[in-house]
């Protein structure tokens, strides 16, 4: 069974609603009660994830400036700073549920997320001396 079902074009949508999700829903859950730096961690996050996004090699990006597979190293990397950001910067149990959430859903999200069909079979391909 492939649990690699997500394409890259469906990867870039849910992109954009995520990073929709990580400007709005600090708002929506009064974030800013526990940390001011709860709220705007993630606001940052979801323009860093536009920005990002917008320079990626697939369908919904404005230039192709980062493979797809380092835009998931991306993603990886702010699952990271999902997890340790609550425990380096002492946010309450709220902000914490929430960034632990968003990581393991960025986690979840990479970890199905499948590779273009050229990239995958390049990779398949091995290396010649």
């Amino acid at each position: 069974m492939k649990f690699q079902f997500l394409s890259p074009k469906f990867h870039g949508l849910l992109d954009y609603a995520a990073a929709g999700g990580l400007i709005v829903l600090p708002f929506l859950l009064n974030l800013g009660a526990d940390s001011a730096l709860a709220l705007w961690f993630s606001i940052a996050a979801g323009f860093g994830l536009i920005g990002y996004s917008l320079l990626t090699d697939y369908t919904f990006s404005a230039a192709s400036v980062f493979s797809y597979n380092t835009h998931l190293a991306l993603d990886l990397a702010a699952a990271g700073a999902f997890v340790a950001a609550p425990f380096l910067f002492g946010f309450g149990a709220l902000a914490t549920g929430y960034y632990i959430v968003m990581a393991l859903g960025v986690i979840a999200v990479v970890a199905v997320s499948g590779r273009p069909k050229a990239e995958a079979e390049a990779d398949a391909q091995p290396e010649r001396a």
